[in-house]
């Protein structure tokens, strides 16, 4: 098995695959050199020389600056290598899209709504629209899991602190969020819990989710009830018996939504579970589905692999304000758009923005980009699409799931237990993270980096698994019961 891999022939840095010695020597073509210290996993080391000022270059593309002489063999991290990137750029549309070929039709097992969507689990959700019914909410879903029978498959709360005390955008943020969640065609039915004097009236809540079965919907507030559990149970009795009456049925692939995540991310994360997710997506696509890309500040620095994907020069232009729009938030709150990586990230080998940008823009694939949707808004576009979000764990996973993912895939590098509320696949970029938590771990890209599977065979495995997921089996969160939400938010607390 090689040490190290050149992941682009115009890259002056390697990635070590390993933890290796110093002495270990790595040679192709006209390039030698030998390591002139430990270099640890996913670290990066110098293959040819780079002088103070010169960009050094991985996946192709510039990812910071030598601040110091780097000679062949030097190990390339914190300490001589600083970012590019600044505040807000302008861009040209220069359109570079290709079609991946339709594929051969699959199929799941899912769940068919009255509305013509499409659920891949059949649950019953409890959601608060004030963070003072939480506990009320927790306590309807355990002492009511005996409704938890036949095509059920679970009953769950998704408590937060927000629904009071908030103005402007924020207010209309946790609202939009909210109402998405509610239409999620994973819930076959949902049980909205009110308290009855919070800032998200029931008014305002009814209105933002527009038209819905009330049957499926139902609303308690508890300020107007003597006894909330007496009322709820009441209530899950009826969501119960509505969502009871689903069944699993043989659906297209191409009905699937999937979002695409990462987090606690290493030096192989570009090089092993981005890049097999990247061609899942293509696959998917050709498919006819959705895929949902997002975490928006971690685009920044590798904007060039996606802008000239976008299909059309509206699309461009949405991805352009939404990339800005993002570096400008941080510009607002006084903050550098390039503060990050995590120390996580940092201690895994990822050494400034671009680099972990461009390692997890590989997500993306190669298909077109046919759509950018705002936060809390919904995937309607068929094929590859950027979603408004942080990149912070929780929350831009709850997105995903507000816009329509009826799962996602999360890669990592270094483990992370959560989920969202749509079924949360963990894939690790390593075998031995995928080793050590397996209880964790879904998924071991690692297999690309032992030289067992090429990234194509992966990509396969992983649409096996996907479909098999979709189906029914349940992810590592799923078993462990770990399921929850963040709601983005930006501006004062009353």
């Amino acid at each position: 098995m090689p040490n190290f891999i050149q992941i682009h022939p115009n890259d002056n840095v390697v990635v070590a695959l390993r933890a290796v010695p110093k002495g270990t020597v790595y040679e192709a073509g006209n390039l030698r050199a030998a390591a002139a210290e430990d270099i640890p996993q996913g670290h990066k080391m110098a293959v040819a020389p780079v002088e103070a000022g010169e960009n050094v270059v991985k996946y192709g593309f510039p990812i910071g600056h030598a601040t110091g002489p780097i000679r062949p063999g030097d190990w390339v991290h914190t300490h001589n290598l600083a970012t590019n990137l600044s505040g807000e750029l302008e861009y040209a549309y220069q359109p570079k899209v290709a079609f991946p070929p339709a594929a051969p039709a699959r199929t799941f097992l899912g769940f068919r709504r009255p509305d013509g969507r499409v659920g891949v689990r059949n649950e019953i959700w409890v959601l608060p629209t004030v963070g003072c019914v939480n506990d009320v909410a927790k306590a309807l879903v355990r002492e009511n899991q005996d409704l938890v029978t036949g095509s059920i498959d679970g009953l769950y709360a998704f408590p937060h602190p927000f629904g009071c005390s908030q103005t402007g955008a924020d207010h209309a943020q946790t609202r939009k969020l909210l109402a998405a969640l509610a239409r999620h065609p994973n819930a076959g039915a949902v049980l909205v819990l009110g308290l009855g004097c919070e800032n998200l009236t029931h008014e305002q809540f009814v209105a933002e989710l527009g038209d819905f079965d009330p049957e499926r919907v139902k609303f308690l507030t508890c300020q107007e009830v003597e006894d909330e559990m007496a009322a709820g149970r009441t209530l899950l009795e009826a969501c119960a018996a509505y969502a009871g009456r689903f069944r699993r049925e043989e659906i297209p692939a191409s009905e699937l939504v999937v979002g695409m995540k990462c987090g606690g991310s290493d030096g192989l994360s570009g090089i092993t579970a981005n890049p097999v997710v990247g061609r899942f997506s293509d696959l998917l696509v050709a498919q006819g589905g959705s895929t949902v890309l997002t975490e928006v500040p971690e685009m920044f620095g590798a904007e060039g692999f996606l802008m000239d994907r976008c299909v059309n020069e509206e699309v461009f232009h949405r991805a352009v304000e939404m990339i800005n729009g993002f570096k400008a938030y941080f510009i607002r709150h006084g903050e550098a758009v390039y503060d990050n990586p995590s120390p996580g990230n940092r201690e895994g080998g990822i050494t400034t923005l671009e680099d972990k940008s461009c390692g997890c823009v590989q997500k993306g694939g190669s298909a077109p980009i046919m759509d950018v949707i705002g936060y809390g808004e919904a995937v309607t576009a068929k094929g590859l699409n950027m979603l408004y979000g942080p990149g912070n764990d929780l929350v831009s996973a709850t997105a995903l799931t507000a816009a329509g993912a009826h799962l996602i895939l999360f890669t990592t590098g270094r483990g992370t237990p959560f989920g969202a509320p749509a079924p949360t696949m963990k894939l690790a970029t390593n075998t031995p993270l995928a080793t050590r938590k397996a209880s964790w771990i879904d998924f071991n890209a690692g297999v690309v980096a032992d030289g067992e599977r090429t990234l194509d065979q992966a990509a396969g495995d992983l649409m096996d698994l996907v479909l098999e997921t979709a189906s029914g089996k349940r992810t590592r969160a799923e078993e462990r019961g770990f399921r929850e939400i963040s709601i983005f938010k930006d501006g004062v607390v009353l």
